[in-house]
Formats: structure tokens, sequence, C-alpha cells
């Protein structure tokens, strides 16, 4: 007879293989290490495989048949969420109220142009608008506070997330006119950099927990909010990377100054959608992710030559 491995047994082989262990496993898919050891073993059994090593070492490991076979095991997980959301969005009539979480990088023009097509389009849809940086959009997310959100990409994304590409945009190192990194002659090296007070973002989730990106300085301050650290920097108190739409206007004043640093040039980054894969969007919220794919590119294509006329 023909192997017949369940979705069951290959949901286990994945849980084993992403937290590496049988007993993580049990605790995630909330079930005893017995039984998660007994659902491998009878995987195995059935399939003629050894799927993981488990002599010699603390954790089992996976072997090359069981590599091959996880493979398959997310190709099967990720018909099955297909499945469910499609059944999910053929049951569901638009929302009554929407959760969105926004990173603060996306680009506010586009934000307040699908927003207003949005009333226009859902007038009977409440909204509640959640502004987060970096890892606090994908932890409402995994929390369920939020139905989709909108920002850059995760640390990883594993199988709860579905990700959908919607546009790019751009970080912008800056500093006050009278900064001495502003009046450098020529790019400014990293050991000059270095010298600098660096204001940086720092993540109050746990997503990106101790994670840096773009710290170059020796010394940093550290803040939660774009803003205040627009407002710093505006100061001269510190430099340090801003998204380019946000300081458009800050560089055509004469407020802010672009950097040449050797480490940090202007830095593109995409911007994707992302929902829990066990909850499809509904017609409302699939609405906002297409049009943030038509306005996005609208407005980002035009930011680095408005800017580099400004400065």
């Amino acid at each position: 007879m023909q192997p017949n491995p369940t979705l069951d047994q290959m949901q286990v082989l994945v849980a084993v293989a992403e937290t590496g262990s049988f007993s993580a496993a049990g605790r995630k898919l909330n079930r005893a290490q017995s039984v998660i050891s007994y659902t491998i073993a009878n995987l195995e059994a059935q399939l003629g495989l050894k799927l993981f090593e488990r002599e010699g070492t603390r954790e089992p490991s996976l072997t090359t048949e069981g590599k091959a076979i996880l493979a398959d095991a997310h190709r099967m997980i990720g018909v099955l969420n297909d499945i469910r959301a499609r059944t999910e969005g053929l049951k569901q009539g638009l929302e009554a109220e929407l959760v969105i979480a926004v990173d603060v990088t996306l680009p506010a023009p586009a934000l307040t142009k699908v927003l207003a097509a949005f009333e226009a389009e859902f007038p009977s849809v409440g909204l509640r608008l959640n502004i987060g940086t970096l890892g606090i959009v994908w932890d409402q997310l995994m929390s369920r506070s939020a139905h989709v959100s909108f920002g850059g990409q995760p640390v990883a994304v594993g199988d709860e997330l579905v990700a959908v590409r919607i546009g790019s945009a751009s970080m912008t190192p800056v500093a006050a006119p009278g900064h001495p990194l502003a009046t450098y002659k020529g790019r400014v090296p990293l050991s000059e950099v270095r010298e600098h007070i660096q204001l940086v973002i720092s993540d109050v989730s746990t997503m990106t927990k101790g994670k840096d990106f773009g710290v170059f300085a020796y010394r940093t301050w550290r803040m939660t909010d774009t803003s205040t650290k627009r407002e710093l920097i505006l100061s001269g108190l510190g430099w340090g990377g801003l998204p380019t739409w946000m300081i458009l206007d800050d560089v055509a004043a004469g407020r802010l100054a672009l950097l040449d640093l050797e480490p940090y040039p202007e830095r593109p980054y995409q911007l994707r959608a992302f929902y829990r894969a066990d909850s499809p969007p509904g017609p409302a919220a699939s609405w906002l992710i297409e049009r943030f794919k038509q306005e996005l590119p609208k407005v980002c294509a035009t930011l680095p030559e408005a800017l580099q006329k400004r400065a």
C-alpha cells in the first residue's frame, strides 16, 4: 500500500523542524511531547524513511530525506491555507470594522490618498489605524490585534504570515545645516561618521528585539517615534536616516541638509502588505492592498527627482 501521510502529520513535521525539538513543537501545538514523538515515528514508518537524526545529538536534526519531505509538507500546508482562505472569502461579507497597522516609513501622501478613496468606496466600514515602527506591525498581526498591516520586510516570515509586495520607498541620511557632518567637505568617511551622535529608532516589539539596522556611530540616542527623531535632527542634536518622503519640505526650506556618507547612502526598501494565513483579508482589506499597489508607485517614483531638485 502506498504511504498516505495526513495533514496533521505534515503540520507536526513542520513544527518540529521550525522549533528544533519535539518538546518545543509540543508547546507550539499544545500537545504532549510523547504525542509529537509518536506522530513522527508513525510518519517515518509510513514513508519508510528516517526523517530525523536522534542519536548522538541533544535535539533532532533533519536528514537529507527529511529536508526533502519538509518541502512537500510546506506545500501541502500552503494548499490547505489557500483552501481556508478561499472558503472564508466566499463566506465573508463586508467587514463592519477594519483594523490596520501601518509602519511610519510608509509614505504619508500615499496613505492619505488611499484612505480618502477608502472612505468614498466603503463609507459604512469603521476604521482603526495603528501606527508603529519596525516589528510592532507584525506583532499586532501575530496577536490578532490587526487584520492587515503595511510596512517593510520582517526579519522572518513563517507560514503564519502572507506578504504581498505593494511598492518601495527609501531612507535618506540627514542633519541640520550647521551639523559637522553637513559642513564636511566631500564624502564623509566612516571614521568621521562614528564620532557624531546618531539618532536611532528602537523597536519595543519582540520581532526585532536586540537588532540594529544601519547603526554606525559610537554614540546613539534611541527613541520609538520617527516624528521625535526628525525634531531632534532639526535641532542639531544628532544625525540619522529618515524616510525620503518625510524630508522633502525640510530640505527645500533649508531646515535639513542631505548627507553624503560613505557607509550610509540613500537606501531603498520594499513595502509589503501582511496578513495572517489563517485570517485572509475580507473585501475592504483586499481593496486596500490593491489600492496601495496603485498609489505607492505614483508617489515614490517622483521622490528621488523631487529630492534632487529641492536639495
